[in-house]
């Protein structure tokens, strides 16, 4: 099966976009998410989030473990878990944990069906993924991290912006022939409010790679008394 020209892999009887759209391209992941600068926009995601000691952190599509390992690094004082369907990059980024002598819990499931009990995490990061995602399995997405979230916990994403962040080629050409279509603010804020998550609001809005493309930040929270 091909979605949007990346292949996809069949586990567990489920399709998903290798971290790297090819299992092939997947060396090249770390160094191109460098070059574009995600690197640097998940560490503006990790500053937003305000962690404290003791808190337990999901990173929902965590691929090779970039911004999992950055975290640990920054705050070992927290419990870090990553989640990615691809065994290829949840194993790189296990090795990369372990370069980088830090203790992360690297775990291999779907954004939309997480293996994690009721209010397990007082934090949730998406970095990069949410377009990745088929609009229908977008609103399970976000309600399962809804569920895992513990009362007063926060959701903390950027992904590349939606219709509104149209400008030059690049952004258009990306509109034409992929999910981002469905990343409008409008939208992602509905979804947000029907998985049950409060105070949705975008944090920033930024352009990469001199302007080629604009990524967007959000939070959302989940109420302190359920």
């Amino acid at each position: 099966m091909d979605t949007d020209g990346f292949e996809t892999v069949n586990e567990a009887q489920r399709d998903y976009l290798p971290a790297a759209g090819r299992d092939c391209a997947l060396p090249l992941y770390d160094p191109c998410a460098k070059l574009l600068g995600m690197d640097v926009a998940r560490k503006a995601l990790l500053e937003q989030a305000a962690l404290e000691r003791g808190h337990r952190v999901l990173d929902v599509g965590c691929g090779t473990g970039t911004l999992a390992a950055q975290i640990k690094q920054l705050h070992p004082e927290v419990v870090v878990v990553g989640l990615d369907p691809d065994p290829q990059a949840l194993e790189r980024a296990r090795r990369k944990a372990k370069g980088a002598a830090v203790t992360v819990q690297f775990d291999q499931g779907f954004s939309d069906a997480l293996p994690y009990p009721d209010a397990s995490f007082d934090r949730v990061f998406s970095s990069f993924m949410l377009h990745h995602v088929p609009a229908d399995e977008k609103e399970k997405m976000l309600a399962e991290i809804g569920r895992v979230l513990a009362p007063g916990g926060s959701l903390h994403l950027v992904d590349l912006g939606g219709p509104e962040a149209r400008d030059g080629w690049f952004m258009r050409r990306l509109h034409s022939a992929h999910n981002l279509q469905h990343n409008s603010e409008s939208r992602v804020f509905g979804l947000m409010q029907q998985a049950g998550l409060i105070e949705a609001k975008k944090i920033a809005e930024r352009a990469m790679l001199f302007g080629l493309f604009h990524i967007v930040y959000y939070q959302a929270t989940v109420p302190a008394v359920r």
